[in-house]
């Protein structure tokens, strides 16, 4: 799109949604006449804005002379013209010192509310999907003559316990030797991905203790399942932004779709393999209630691995340059927390 543009167009368009980022009225040629840099008449202005207006960049609103970017405007803008800056210092602070590895849980709350807290709009975060439930200590504890109790330790500190109904009794020596022999050699990884070599055991066992490891195997397989949940801390902010509250039945049905989670819990999966900050516009989301939205998001990852993602949801006429350096920085700071030394 940038090819259809020449030079003073773009300064144009660039200026004309800056400006309309930072006060949101709609831009007099008058008034883009009057900014440093780019001297042209109003005249001049007025026949380039009709070009931009032609080409569906931006529009003239019913009750003003001025013009407004479309989404389309948006997308160029945010593709071609926009200015990224590094994120200032104190807002880099605030993230870390809120995003400690205390529980990721409670990691996930706190990145969602920081977002919300730095941009003014809402955060919202996609909880971690349990793709491969590291462990760091596997025990088998007799409570009767055929009931066990399997617990296990993962790699962050969370202690998982099942209860097992055996097909006979074990003694304590095979209970110490199933565990003897998934920590010895299978401590710090998943349950799930060591399945085919615990298998392979399983078959030179003949049957000593391979119920056992079957079992602990299979509930690992249990735990690995996705999880899919979403956060989403701030909604109230919205109230606040213009173009969104002036119109109060749109604006139920956009919390309508913040109190189901689905349709965005289907769009943030989309989002988790899309490399770096992903920037939807209005009906790119593909859904219909985000249209006067926009929908900034990066994944995060555990030890490499995606395993959800976090983003901010706010009005078309957002800050990009401040939302989209938040963005990204929180995805790596949740990422940094949440993986552990291997």
């Amino acid at each position: 799109m940038t090819d259809m543009l020449n030079e003073r167009a773009q300064k144009l368009l660039k200026a004309l949604v800056e400006r309309y980022i930072a006060d949101g009225q709609p831009v007099a040629s008058r008034t883009l006449s009057l900014l440093p840099g780019l001297d042209l008449s109003s005249a001049s202005i007025r026949n380039v804005m009709a070009d931009l207006e032609a080409m569906g960049l931006v529009v003239s609103p019913h009750t003003s002379s001025g013009r407004v970017p479309t989404a389309r405007g948006y997308r160029l803008f945010v593709d071609n013209l926009l200015t990224v800056s590094p994120l200032e210092q104190e807002a880099v602070a605030e993230l870390e010192q809120g995003l400690q590895p205390d529980s990721p849980q409670r990691l996930v709350h706190a990145a969602s509310e920081l977002l919300s807290e730095l941009t003014h709009f809402a955060g919202v975060v996609m909880t971690p999907r349990r793709a491969d439930v590291a462990f760091r200590q596997v025990e088998f504890l007799r409570l009767s003559e055929r009931r066990v109790l399997l617990i296990l330790v993962t790699l962050d500190g969370d202690v998982q316990n099942h209860l097992l109904n055996t097909e006979r009794e074990h003694s304590p020596a095979e209970l110490a030797e199933a565990a003897c022999l998934l920590n010895q050699h299978y401590c710090g990884q998943g349950l799930a991905g060591i399945a085919s070599r615990v298998e392979a055991e399983l078959m030179l066992l003949k049957g000593d203790i391979s119920e056992l490891l079957g079992a602990a195997v299979e509930f690992g397989r249990r735990l690995e399942r996705p999880q899919d949940a979403v956060v989403i801390t701030g909604e109230s902010n919205l109230l606040r932004v213009r173009e969104l509250s002036d119109d109060l039945d749109r604006l139920r049905i956009l919390f309508d779709t913040f109190d189901r989670k689905t349709e965005l819990l289907k769009l943030l999966k989309e989002t988790c393999f899309a490399p770096g900050v992903n920037i939807f516009i209005g009906e790119e989301s593909g859904l219909m209630t985000l249209g006067d939205c926009s929908v900034v998001t990066a994944p995060y990852c555990i030890n490499g691995q995606v395993v959800g993602t976090l983003g901010v949801i706010g009005p078309t006429r957002m800050s990009y340059e401040r939302v989209i350096p938040i963005v990204d920085i929180t995805a790596r700071l949740v990422s940094s927390a949440l993986s552990y030394p291997e």
